[in-house]
């Protein structure tokens, strides 16, 4: 697993692009979407397991932390030789400074990256002039 902290994602044609809107129950519906976009793409259900905790913290995080509109992208590429899923959230604001943020109640909040980082082959941060991108590749078998 590696971090690249304000480092470009590998690019290429966007397989699937949920928005994200800023209303009560965006991160459920957006997991039930991807659940089943997971199962199309018939990933081993642990590979699945962890894909959707990671868009389930990419997606919390913007809508906690991030300036609207946000949108979540995934698609599948090879990592390292193997099948992975690329997992994207982007949106409007300027990317927070490297390193974790101090979280008010560590019991309850700021362990969302920290999962992400867990779960990830790569995981990183690309900000420009139009906004910030936090992304993860998931190894999905």
């Amino acid at each position: 697993m590696s971090v690249a902290q304000l480092e470009a994602a590998p690019h290429r044609e966007v397989d699937h692009a949920f928005p994200l809107p800023d209303t009560p129950g965006t991160v459920s519906a957006v997991r039930h979407r991807v659940r089943a976009l997971l199962g199309a793409w018939d990933l081993p259900a642990e590979a699945a397991d962890d894909v959707l905790l990671v868009v389930s913290e990419l997606v919390t995080n913007a809508l906690v932390h991030a300036r609207p509109p946000a949108t979540l992208r995934l698609w599948r590429l090879p990592v390292d030789g193997r099948r992975a899923v690329h997992v994207e959230v982007s949106d409007l604001g300027p990317a927070a400074p490297p390193g974790p943020a101090a979280a008010p109640d560590p019991d309850e909040h700021g362990r969302g990256l920290n999962i992400v980082t867990a779960l990830s082959a790569r995981c990183g941060v690309r900000a420009d002039c139009g906004g910030t991108s936090r992304w993860a590749e998931v190894l999905a078998g």
